[in-house]
């Protein structure tokens, strides 16, 4: 395996990019089968989401470790693992505690495969010698529809949450076994290598581009979390049709993404960044002004096109800024992602009793009109050192 071609490689990525989706989709869709099941609050789901968090930093940590160690595709190939394993611990009714634990497990194989998932994309990237996170991301995204459609055709047909749940964790299970020794074998040094002037760029990077990340999650796991449940509990939408929202989400995440390789060149970083934020406090906005299922269902496809371009533009721009040491500098900046999605998964639900879940989809446009400025500092990050070709 060690004779393949990057652009086989980069399909093998993107197949894990892929898990990754058809897992993360898969679970946020089966919340309220959960919910039921296990006989879950609002309050409880919330709780469980801010521990799977906090693991799921903790695996972004750990595959910063394991990448400098042995290589990043060690640390993806084994988080996908994880995660196939935490995903089918959720398919049978356990003890409550027993429940958390399992996504807890689940959690650190999440974080795991974030943060790797872009060091591969990245190094991938730099070897092709072109642009390919959108791309990358945008398997995911397909994945995420196609576990959105997947369980919405379970709930209705009464298979139940387990078939799609179960399908993701056979998935990623199978990607994590043909990845460990052919994922890109490619690492880079650590930041501490870099001169001191490098080291101060280092962190302006990781603090640009990682509060866009922040805003993208924000977002991102306030729709993705919460979206379904709206419908359900707020709207009245029937549980068949729930998992749609999510659904149209992702479209539009999908068709940015498909496009956006070849868009952001030309418009710029500063330009995409900007208008991506504007569209995504648009989106979410539609969402508070509009309790309906056809207004949410749009609003919630809106934010999709501005949460599509975001993301794989802000690791592309750390992965090139920092180019020496993307590995780490990619770790760093993953680690917002669970910033935003504590403020867009965890608080929405705290609040959902007190001021209502659609009135709490203000957090999220709060958080685009703060980052805003933000964006604009892309302009001024330098390369810190020459962009290399990965070595392996």
């Amino acid at each position: 395996m060690n004779d393949m071609t990057a652009g086989a490689r980069a399909r093998l990525i993107g197949a894990g990019y892929a898990a990754q989706g058809l897992g993360y989709a898969a679970v946020v869709t089966a919340l309220p089968a959960f919910k039921d099941r296990q006989g879950l609050s609002d309050a409880f789901v919330s709780a469980i989401l801010l521990l799977v968090c906090v693991a799921a930093a903790g695996g972004s940590v750990v595959a910063d470790q394991v990448a400098a160690r042995w290589g990043s595709r060690y640390a993806l190939a084994g988080g996908l693992l994880l995660i196939g394993t935490g995903l089918a611990g959720t398919t049978v009714g356990t003890p409550n505690v027993l429940f958390v634990t399992i996504l807890l497990c689940y959690g650190v194989g999440l974080g795991t495969v974030d943060a790797s998932l872009s060091m591969q994309g990245v190094l991938v990237q730099a070897r092709l010698g072109r642009s390919v996170m959108s791309r990358l991301f945008a398997a995911y995204t397909a994945a995420a529809i196609a576990a959105a459609l997947l369980m919405s055709g379970a709930l209705a047909g009464g298979g139940g949450a387990a078939v799609a749940v179960g399908a993701a964790a056979g998935f990623a299970v199978l990607v994590g076994l043909a990845g460990w020794r052919a994922f890109e074998p490619g690492r880079t040094e650590r930041s501490h290598v870099v001169h001191e002037a490098g080291g101060r760029a280092v962190r302006r990077v990781v603090w640009v581009c990682g509060m866009l990340i922040f805003t993208a999650f924000l977002v991102d796991s306030a729709v993705s979390t919460w979206s379904s449940i709206y419908l359900t509990d707020s709207l009245a939408a029937t549980a068949s049709l729930a998992p749609l929202g999510y659904a149209a989400y992702q479209a539009t995440v999908l068709i940015s993404r498909l496009i956006a390789d070849h868009v952001v060149p030309r418009a710029g970083r500063v330009t995409m960044a900007l208008g991506s934020l504007a569209v995504c406090g648009v989106g979410c906005g539609l969402v508070v002004l509009l309790p309906s299922v056809a207004a949410a269902v749009t609003g919630f496809a809106i934010a999709g096109i501005g949460v599509g371009v975001l993301v794989p533009l802000a690791f592309s721009a750390a992965g090139e800024a920092a180019a020496q040491s993307s590995d780490e500098v990619i770790a760093r900046v993953n680690l917002f992602n669970y910033g935003g999605a504590l403020l867009g998964a965890v608080l929405l639900g705290a609040l959902s009793e007190p001021i209502s879940l659609r009135i709490a989809f203000l957090i999220p446009v709060v958080g685009v009109i703060l980052t805003l400025p933000v964006a604009r500092r892309l302009r001024h990050l330098t390369v810190v050192e020459p962009a290399t070709r990965p070595a392996g």
